[in-house]
């Protein structure tokens, strides 16, 4: 042999041997995540990751067929069936789907099915022959098998490798829209039924929700609670979880069907099968990535989670001459989303500073792309977190992004942790004013006591002096749902703080035309127009103006409550704590918070100086009759937290005293106070302990004064209270409405006397949903809430204005 064959040679050898090393760490690798996925359901990296391994393994499989075993991932679908399960052999195997991940994918798919069929393909005078294609969402959850034998449910099954599942029929039979028996009679004899097991959205948050409730732990997506819970030993554990099934197929079958894919469907519809409302037929490849595009923008508002859409030829003749290749069919193929689940590299942890002043930890990553977009940045939310992840510098972690949620950490593979990896510190000063920082503490008040923790969240004491927290202050001061000043977007504010031109949201309405026209960006019609939008913001409502404020827990639904209820900055300034807890949804830790941003002498400046400046608030005037008439001496009594004394003693000692001072001096007269029924010896004594402190007694007495002051004391002269309609009511607003904005539709129900609530909850009224409602509309659904459409709610509105 001459020299240079002998060298090919080796070199081809050394080639093998390194494909054939390779292949093996690809298989094992693969073998552990199919182990963890479906034996533990303990998944270690997301669906990308899976991907790239599966598909390089594929590769190098098909450039070296001698080595292809048929033990390889690539031969088979899943894995093995749990040993505590009796196990089902599929007789027609439950077959796995080829993938597309980019649009030239799934125009080869096409072009592939029309070449198997021998048909004509496109040139420059047409398109040549069209398929029709079933298109429907790939729903994420459980593939299982239902077995039907003279219309009744005999066996349920998971797809395992898919050719031997794991027997659970005693759980399927539990998932609620499963029928047991068919409806109809023109069934099959024997029919076997395959889809997907899955939880919606709804479902799954209220799951977690009981979960954390019970002190048990959290399912970390759909996908995962879908799986655990319907390979439950002990069924009643299966039918306490929201588990919902959609078939997408059949498998045996012995009696007459459809001759299509779609017309099979539709059949499995009437006999009580549910299959995806989203189905739709396709006439070729461009009707095809037309439908993918269109789900692809709803994606977010269904009320399930999908990781693509699934594309199968629909005349199941052309499906018979495609056949199969080894793991998949030849007729059918998963067109996936970008992933929204990557891994990547965490580079650093840096620390951002809120308007509150809060240190919030960002993860600074290795840029991957996640759903379409290039991340280098996700939250880590807090050090809690960061301890809950167990999350260190260097370490590979798992990113995830929806919609349009900000990119978030999901969790860390330790077993990729390099050896010099390092620990996320919270800095002792803050990274931009240099002021100390410190961990908040948590003060829990109940009757009588206060207990002191730490809380999770890291602050910077520097307030407005540090430049990060007076941006952020006054980029929420301007922002559209507060003061709504247009055309101050956040690069201007951060030129006006560092040009030392703002340094409180008062100083907006001192800047002159030289000031703004001096700024990057501005000439003289855009200085005029930005002084324009600064002065005609000096008339907000009240509501407005206290949400702008920024003060700690009072989100636009409380500033309107306060707004409300108070009818005045100066009520609201002055309230106390005890005062404030009267209106509805604000406790204790709220209305301290209140209290103590309005005493902070600074903030008091700040005010003062806003209303010197110019601003007039609108729709003030005097308390609300409704929050007026709510005062009572009982709950009076209630609202001093007297250790011992809840609603009940309260009322007994309101009925027995009736006022304030006679209180005081009974509680002095332990005699009297002996005698007393309908209170126990701790709470006498606890009474006692009370009123013998002057501090007490002076606060009692201040909070008595207030509730006279503002026409709220139980002998104050009550308006008539004009009832509105919705009062009470609960209202959530979902999809998109056409005739009016989703904020019009929100202030017409709260003129009405309803609250707006972002959420669905048994206490939910009703739900008006618009086109494009997800899970709201499911949850509503699902808890028996009453649902209007923009028309009906249209009508209401007109009565209830009538």
């Amino acid at each position: 042999m001459t020299e240079a064959p002998q060298r090919d040679a080796a070199q081809r050898s050394a080639a093998q041997t390194e494909a054939a090393q390779r292949i093996l760490q690809l298989r094992g690798e693969l073998d552990e995540h199919n182990y963890r996925y479906y034996v533990l359901d303990e998944p270690s990296v997301p669906d990308a990751e899976y991907d790239r391994l599966f598909n390089e393994l594929k590769a190098l499989e098909a450039e070296h067929p001698e080595l292809v075993s048929r033990d390889s991932p690539t031969q088979r679908v899943g894995g093995e069936a749990l040993a505590a399960f009796g196990q089902v052999r599929h007789e027609v195997p439950m077959l796995s789907l080829g993938n597309a991940f980019e649009e030239q994918d799934l125009l080869d798919f096409d072009r592939r099915v029309r070449e198997g069929l021998d048909l004509p393909g496109g040139d420059l005078f047409g398109d040549g022959a069209l398929i029709d294609y079933s298109c429907e969402p790939k729903l994420d959850g459980l593939a299982v098998s239902l077995l039907y034998q003279d219309g009744r449910l005999v066996r349920g099954a998971t797809r395992g490798d898919g050719s031997t599942g794991e027997d659970i029929s005693s759980n399927v039979r539990t998932v609620r829209n499963i029928p047991l028996k068919l409806h109809g009679e023109d069934w099959p004899g024997v029919l076997e039924v395959r889809g997907e097991v899955f939880m919606s959205k709804a479902g799954f948050e209220a799951l977690n929700a009981r979960q954390l409730e019970s002190g048990g732990k959290p399912f970390a997506n759909p996908r995962n609670a879908a799986a655990g819970s319907l390979r439950q030993l002990d069924p009643k554990v299966t039918a306490s979880r929201p588990l919902e099934f959609c078939c997408y197929g059949i498998g045996r079958v012995e009696g007459e069907l459809p001759d299509s894919h779609i017309g099979i469907l539709q059949a499995l519809k009437r006999w009580g099968l549910p299959i995806s409302p989203e189905l739709k037929l396709a006439k070729g490849a461009e009707a095809c990535l037309a439908y993918y595009r269109a789900i692809g923008e709803k994606r977010d508002a269904l009320p399930y989670e999908i990781d693509g859409v699934v594309f199968k030829v629909d005349n199941l003749a052309f499906q018979r001459e495609l056949g199969f290749r080894a793991r998949e069919p030849r007729w059918a193929i998963a067109h996936k989303f970008p992933a929204r689940e990557e891994v990547t590299e965490l580079l650093d942890v840096e620390f951002q500073v809120g308007r509150t002043g809060a240190i919030t930890p960002v993860a600074r990553l290795k840029p991957v792309q996640v759903a379409g977009v290039t991340v280098s940045n996700a939250t880590l939310h807090n050090m809690d977190e960061v301890a809950r992840l167990g999350v260190m510098i260097g370490d590979s972690v798992i990113v995830r992004r929806a919609g349009d949620v900000i990119p978030q950490v999901l969790g860390v593979i330790a077993e990729r942790r390099p050896a010099d990896a390092r620990a996320v510190q919270v800095p002792s000063q803050c990274p931009v004013c240099g002021s100390a920082v410190e961990r908040t503490q948590l003060i829990k008040r109940s009757k009588g006591k206060e207990s002191v923790s730490e809380g999770s969240i890291y602050r910077c004491v520097g307030r407005l002096a540090c430049q990060a927290q007076l941006k952020q202050a006054i980029i929420h001061f301007v922002s559209r749902r507060a003061m709504d000043i247009d055309g101050l977007g956040d690069k201007i504010v951060e030129q006006l703080v560092d040009e030392g031109l703002v340094s409180s949201p008062a100083d907006l309405y001192t800047l002159g035309f030289d000031q703004v026209v001096a700024l990057d960006g501005f000439a003289e019609v855009s200085s005029n127009n930005l002084l324009a939008a600064i002065e005609a913001s000096k008339r907000p409502t009240l509501a407005r103006f206290i949400y702008a404020l920024g003060i700690p827990d009072v989100g636009e639904e409380t500033a309107k409550l306060l707004a409300r209820a108070l009818g005045s900055l100066q009520r609201i300034e002055q309230a106390l704590p005890e005062v404030l807890t009267y209106l509805p949804d604000v406790g204790q830790e709220v209305a301290h918070e209140i209290h103590s941003f309005f005493q902070d002498g600074h903030n008091h400046e700040v005010i003062a100086q806003l209303l010197e400046r110019g601003i007039d608030l609108q729709e003030e005037g005097g308390p609300h009759a409704e929050f007026a008439a709510c005062a009572s001496f009982a709950g009076f009594v209630d609202k001093l937290n007297i250790s011992g004394i809840a609603a009940t003693g309260a009322k007994n000692l309101a009925d027995k005293a009736g006022s304030l001072e006679a209180l005081i001096a009974l509680s002095q007269d332990w005699l009297e106070l002996s005698v007393m029924k309908g209170l126990n010896g701790r709470a006498k004594q606890a009474l006692r302990e009370f009123f013998a402190k002057p501090q007490n007694v002076e606060r009692a007495r201040a909070i008595e004064a207030q509730l006279r002051e503002f026409g709220m004391h139980w002998h104050s002269e009550k308006k008539i209270v004009e009832g509105l309609p919705l009062a009470g009511q609960t209202w959530v607003l979902t999809g998109s409405l056409e005739v009016m904005s989703r904020d019009e539709a929100k202030v017409k129900l709260e003129n009405l006397g309803a609250k707006v609530a972002g959420s669905v909850s048994a206490k939910t009224t009703c739900v008006v949903a618009g086109p494009g409602a997800g899970s709201k509309l499911a949850k509503a659904s699902e808890l028996g809430v009453k649902v209007l459409d923009e028309e009906a709610f249209l009508a209401e509105l007109e009565r209830l204005a009538g």
